[in-house]
């Protein structure tokens, strides 16, 4: 049962909190608790889009933010947003799937399309990043390992008052040809020591699947688990 109330929606549905399933999971449980901006690295498979993309839900159904901002660099496997119809966020949308579906699973799939429609959920390609600020918001970059320099640069100076970003990518598969912002940004962080907890996620973390586990070993060289 769905019972609006002013702008907001209230969800009678009870939630299971979200539970770690290794004690890296459960660091980044953590940092999402008390950071207002987490780094998030490692390999395909291990619940770094899943649980910021939950976390975010929980923090729109209990009125924490006003909003979840969804971005990631527009580098594809060999096809760019041009090629598909509509408006520029009708081309985007495909890329931020994952994660809307995530949201969807923990808000129900009408409060979602209301939230998409009011401008709640916004899905912010890099092409009109520029000149935006956001406020009380959770924020989620993913796939940052394909941002250049400039372009985390112009997400990271987007973020204002109340917000949680979180940066979340695999520096070790990187699809530009230039230096990648999140290596940079990972840089910059050592160096000046600045208050961004970087969690970072093994092949031994991976909860996806043993088949996702077997063949992420593989493509690193490790070969398949015995």
């Amino acid at each position: 049962m769905i019972e609006f109330k002013g702008n907001k929606f209230q969800n009678t549905r009870v939630l299971p909190p979200i539970k770690a399933l290794n004690p890296t999971q459960a660091q980044y449980l953590a940092a999402l608790r008390s950071s207002q901006q987490i780094v998030v690295l490692g390999p395909a498979g291990t619940g770094k889009t899943w649980i910021a993309a939950t976390h975010a839900a929980d923090l729109y159904r209990a009125g924490q933010i006003e909003k979840i901002i969804l971005t990631r660099p527009n580098v594809p496997c060999g096809r760019s947003l041009g090629f598909f119809p509509g408006s520029l966020q009708d081309k985007f949308a495909p890329w931020a799937v994952p994660i809307a579906d995530a949201i969807k699973e923990r808000i129900g799939d009408a409060p979602f399309d209301i939230a998409l429609k009011r401008g709640d959920i916004e899905m912010v390609p890099f092409e009109v990043m520029r000149g935006r600020s956001w406020k009380n918001a959770f924020i989620l970059l993913d796939e940052a390992q394909n941002t250049s320099v400039a372009e985390i640069k112009t997400f990271l100076t987007r973020v204002g008052e109340n917000c949680v970003s979180v940066v979340n990518g695999d520096v070790n598969q990187c699809d530009i040809q230039q230096a990648s912002g999140l290596r940079r940004m990972i840089d910059l962080i050592r160096a000046h020591g600045l208050p961004v907890p970087v969690i970072e996620f093994e092949l031994d973390d991976i909860v996806r699947s043993g088949l996702c586990a077997m063949w992420v070993r593989a493509f690193e060289g490790e070969g398949a688990p015995a």
